[in-house]
C-alpha cells in the first residue's frame, strides 16, 4: 500500500468528524493506556489526543493508530515502530514526529499497557 493511498476505514469521510466535549474515557491505567481495548472508540482517541497535545489527527494519524490496532489484533504485542514506518514507506522517526512518543501512539491507539520492556521501548523512540 502507498502511503498516500488510504484503505477505507482510513478515509477522513468514513471518519467521525466532531468529539463531544464531555467525552467519559474508558479504564485507564497509571500509565495512561486503555485497560480493556474493546472499549476504545475513535472519540477516545481524539479526546486522548487532545490531552495529550496531539490533536487534531490527521489521516497520517489515523493511518499509524488503524497499523497499531491491526498488528495487535493479529499478533497481540506491540510491533517494532521502524516497521510500521518501513511497511507506510516513511522513515523511522515518522511516528514519533506525529505523536510526540510512539507510546503516545500506542495510548491514542487504545492498546493496553504492552508491559514495561515494550513501554521503556515506545516511550524511547
Amino acid at each position: 500500500m502507498k502511503p498516500t493511498q488510504f484503505p477505507g476505514k482510513y478515509r477522513k469521510e468514513e471518519r467521525m468528524t466532531a468529539v463531544r466535549q464531555n467525552t467519559d474515557l474508558p479504564e485507564m491505567d497509571e500509565a495512561g493506556l486503555i485497560v480493556d481495548p474493546t472499549q476504545w472508540t475513535e472519540e477516545t482517541a481524539s479526546t486522548i489526543a487532545e490531552q495529550l497535545k496531539v490533536a487534531p489527527l490527521t489521516d497520517d494519524h489515523w493511518l499509524v493508530i488503524y497499523s497499531l490496532r491491526d498488528y495487535y489484533k493479529k499478533f497481540g504485542v506491540a510491533p517494532a515502530m521502524n516497521s510500521v514506518c518501513h511497511r507506510l514507506g516513511k522513515d523511522k522517526f515518522w511516528v514519533h514526529d506525529l505523536f510526540q512518543s510512539c507510546l503516545n501512539a500506542w495510548r491514542i491507539a487504545g492498546l493496553p499497557n504492552p508491559g514495561e520492556e515494550a513501554k521503556s521501548y515506545l516511550n524511547d523512540m
